[in-house]
């Protein structure tokens, strides 16, 4: 399965492994100053081939793995920026991936699978993934949510971020992006602090479903409320006493949603 519109080899060449698949073409885990790594994993030579050069072209470091073993090694070798998952690996399952990912690390983990059905997208999405982009899928639709998850792991400027919000149930502290439930660190994915972010700067408005998905998957997303149900269940999962009966994450039907402390 191919990636809409972009150069793919035809001549079975096997999926790069560490060394031969960087920009600089060494071993060397230092970057060029200002470059995003990539780390692709999927076991289809030509998908990743197709992503190495589109994503080589656009001056990004890339890394990739055939399996989920190498993938594990690799991330926790290269520290990339971002990760770009298959989850039909031969070793293993891309969930598992994202499990052992999450044990560590909240880099972006953007899917990229030929699984289509909603019960997969939300496993994934549960084990932390950041983002689904189903196969086949469009070159440029798929670097723009990959520019998105590095954005939206971007530290913001230090001046905004001294706030700590404290609710009967758990305590958001802005300045060091935790929150901390019951005496514990609650671990979020980089989406789900982002959204969680933007409710809680803007306690007892309503924040629109629009403006939501423009602040945190970025200006194209305007109408995949489906999105905002995912990953607002997550948090109410993660944070609320009774998620069914949510106190603090209020949902107003067909307008948006409001934090409430």
């Amino acid at each position: 399965m191919t990636a809409a519109g972009a150069p793919v080899a035809t001549d079975g060449t096997k999926a790069p492994r560490a060394a031969g698949s960087r920009a600089s073409g060494t071993d060397k885990p230092e970057r060029q100053v200002g470059m995003t790594r990539v780390l692709v994993v999927d076991d289809e030579p030509q998908i990743v081939r197709a992503l190495v050069i589109n994503l080589k072209a656009r001056k990004y470091d890339v890394d990739a793995a055939p399996d989920g073993a190498t993938a594990l090694q690799l991330a926790a070798a290269r520290h990339p920026d971002v990760i770009v998952l298959d989850l039909g690996l031969p070793d293993m399952d891309g969930v598992e991936v994202i499990r052992g990912l999450r044990g560590w690390t909240r880099v972006p983990i953007l899917v990229l699978s030929a699984r289509h059905s909603s019960d997969e997208k939300v496993e994934a999405l549960d084990a932390g993934a950041d983002d689904y982009v189903t196969k086949p899928f469009g070159m440029d639709e798929l670097l723009a949510r990959l520019r998105a998850a590095v954005r939206r792991a971007e530290p913001t400027g230090a001046g905004e971020d001294d706030v700590t919000v404290d609710t009967d149930d758990f305590t958001v502290d802005l300045a060091a992006k935790k929150v901390n439930r019951g005496g514990r660190d609650v671990r979020l994915t980089p989406t789900e602090w982002h959204l969680l972010e933007v409710l809680v700067r803007n306690a007892g408005r309503l924040v629109s479903q629009k403006q939501l998905l423009q602040e945190v998957w970025g200006p194209s997303y305007g109408t995949e409320t489906n999105y905002l149900r995912v990953y607002m269940a997550q948090l109410r999962r993660k944070l609320e006493a009774d998620p069914a009966h949510p106190r603090h994450f209020i949902t107003e039907p067909g307008m948006g949603y409001r934090f409430e402390r």
